[in-house]
């Protein structure tokens, strides 16, 4: 296990920046899940600490030492690929012995580790294929055990279940999380899909453009998004966003949107109060709607229903606002339908008009910006 650090990262190619200098701190044995749209910088980040690139500016210690300058086989690090990258012409065990025969491992020491990772993996039975008669979930669990009989003091992971069908990448992910909780290896897992960074990590980074929006544990980021871009990426379907005057009405604090109006907690009246009208964007996850309240709020043209039986996801539109609302089992709805709407006022959140960060209640008399 390691402790992996990055001070003042950065990476440029030519005039371009694809990476800002920043600041991220891995600790040891943990998970962390960098996530973040297509271009964001989360490979490179990755290959940056693989070796498989170099630093334009900053340091990257691992355990304290700095490994910039260090070949990637030297760095005690393992990467598993999207592309699964397997030798063709090469058995799975072939394929799984071949960095140790590098190093010139003994043949009995190969044998041992390759049988204990084959029997970890479930690939036992496959050790005398070659890759061209593997499914992509066999291929995928071989690349994984090629790392693994290196011991590595991190395992890095790019994209590797993005290849799979929607049934594979759930069983590969929850493989992963529990090789992790067994052997407690720094892992390090780029991802584009919120829902695998929020099952697999202790730790999640959002990136944006070439640097960290947030990081933090899963929940604290899904209950706090510092600002409007993370409010949409992390949770599925995406936080709806309405924008809204903050206004006091016969001495209550709430927001106007459009027809509709939300009264704020009772806890944010104090500090609310204070700050008279503002331009805001409200924030209401999906799941946190009553259906058939009790309310005089206006009624919501349902658009849409998606059900999946468990769950049902409505796309309705709401004073011209089209959002996502989600309850769970069935619901009693039809497209075209008017329903009745209400909302749990304590799970709003409160954006910032002009930047859309976060709007803090940091006392109870005052609300400030996250920024």
């Amino acid at each position: 296990m390691a402790r992996v650090e990055l001070a003042g990262v950065a990476k440029r190619y030519g005039k371009q920046t694809v990476l800002n200098p920043l600041n991220l701190t891995i600790p040891d044995g943990s998970f962390t899940v960098l996530v973040g749209p297509s271009g964001c910088g989360k490979s490179t980040l990755l290959r940056l600490l693989a070796g498989l690139d170099t630093v334009s500016d900053g340091a990257i210690l691992l355990d304290n030492k700095q490994i910039n300058d260090l070949d990637p086989a030297d760095r005690d690090i393992a990467m598993v690929f999207q592309s699964y990258a397997l030798y063709p012409h090469l058995t799975v065990s072939e394929n799984l012995a071949f960095h140790m025969k590098v190093r010139r491992v003994k043949r009995e020491e190969q044998q041992s580790k390759i049988a204990r990772v084959a029997e970890i993996l479930g690939i036992s039975k496959l050790l005398s294929r070659y890759p061209r008669a593997l499914s992509g979930g066999q291929r995928q669990r071989v690349a994984m055990g090629r790392a693994m009989v290196r011991n590595p003091q991190v395992f890095l992971f790019d994209e590797p279940l993005s290849n799979l069908d929607a049934q594979l990448r759930m069983e590969l992910r929850a493989e992963i999380k529990a090789l992790h909780q067994r052997f407690k290896t720094t892992m390090v897992y780029v991802t584009h899909d919120q829902v695998e960074a929020m099952t697999l990590a202790d730790q999640i980074v959002v990136m944006r453009d070439g640097v960290i929006v947030q990081q933090g544990k899963p929940l604290e980021i899904y209950d706090y998004p510092v600002n409007t871009f993370v409010a949409r990426f992390i949770g599925s379907p995406p936080m709806n966003l309405l924008e809204g005057q903050l206004e006091t009405r016969q001495g209550i604090p709430g927001v106007q949107c459009n027809g509709l109006w939300f009264t704020l907690p009772a806890r944010w009246h104090q500090a609310a109060a204070q700050q008279g009208q503002r331009p805001v964007i409200v924030g209401i996850r999906a799941q946190d709607f009553v259906f058939n309240a009790a309310s005089d709020l206006p009624q919501a043209r349902v658009k849409l229903i998606e059900v999946t039986g468990e769950s049902s996801l409505l796309h309705v539109e709401w004073q011209d606002f089209p959002l996502h609302v989600q309850f769970a089992g069935r619901v009693a709805a039809e497209p075209e339908q008017s329903i009745s709407l209400g909302i749990n006022a304590d799970k709003l959140h409160l954006f910032d008009a002009q930047n859309g960060e976060r709007l803090v209640i940091s006392s109870e008399t005052e609300i400030k910006s996250a920024s």
